[in-house]
């Protein structure tokens, strides 16, 4: 069993424990279910950077990466650092996150928030727009095309925007569909945790130029970005190389205003 798929099964367990907790109506009552989302990939459409700053405590590969940051502090800095938007981690397990982080970053940012787990219920749809998140990330390896379909169309009939991340071609094919804002290219294999930039080189081509192209993971240096807008990417996803520094936000505003020079 690869990380993926025990990630997966453990998803499952808690989502079926959520739902035992509150019910789909539940979440509907809710004072953020009416929220009108703020679009993403409208963001990254006028931004002339594409930054999407992620807030992380840990991940599989990097088990203590910034376990103490203060959520409210960083995405706040990360906002006024000049993010197109923002990314929550809110798995517990492997990423030392909750949904608490993001009702928190909520509070903080008038920015699009990215709820950033690992969808595999349409009631963690609902659950992302009850706690304030403007999109939604679906990860092709982990979902069939009719799954796709059903998840982000529940999440359009919301308002939310729709990231859609794939490895390969074969998972980019059976995903291209209307109902999705944003294709990204993960340079990381989720199976195996390696990390590689010509993923994205190597897919952009093969993405409609309807939908904006995000690339993620493995970002470091305004260089890789500035390469990677060549091949007419709109969207950078990064994370890893803020949340490792001290000061996530201030690594932010410095990286930004190095890659507007």
């Amino acid at each position: 069993m690869n990380i993926l798929e025990k990630i997966a099964l453990d998803k499952r367990k808690e989502v079926q424990e959520n739902k035992e907790i509150l019910s789909a109506k539940d979440l509907e009552m809710m004072p953020g279910f009416n929220r009108k989302c703020v679009s993403l990939s409208q963001r990254l459409r006028e931004s002339d950077t594409g930054i999407i700053a992620e807030f992380k405590r840990r991940s599989p590969s990097v088990p203590e990466l910034n376990l103490n940051a203060d959520i409210k502090q960083v995405t706040k800095e990360y906002e006024k650092a000049g993010a197109s938007g923002i990314s929550v981690l809110t798995d517990e397990i492997y990423f030392g996150g909750s949904m608490d982080d993001l009702f928190a970053a909520r509070e903080e940012v008038k920015v699009p928030i990215l709820r950033k787990d690992f969808m595999i219920d349409e009631y963690q749809i609902l659950e992302s727009k009850a706690i304030g998140a403007d999109v939604i990330l679906l990860i092709a390896a982990l979902l069939k095309k009719e799954e796709i379909k059903a998840f982000s169309e529940l999440a359009k009939s919301l308002g939310m925007d729709v990231l859609l991340e794939v490895h390969n071609e074969e998972e980019l094919q059976k995903s291209i569909m209307p109902s999705i804002d944003m294709i990204g290219v993960n340079n990381r294999n989720l199976k195996t945790f390696e990390v590689n930039t010509n993923i994205s080189k190597e897919l952009s081509e093969k993405i409609p130029s309807e939908f904006v192209k995000v690339s993620e993971s493995g970002i470091s240096s305004t260089a890789a970005i500035k390469d990677l807008q060549k091949y007419h990417f709109q969207g950078f996803l990064i994370g890893g190389n803020f949340m490792k520094t001290e000061d996530p936000g201030k690594s932010a505003d410095e990286f930004i205003r190095e890659l507007k020079r």
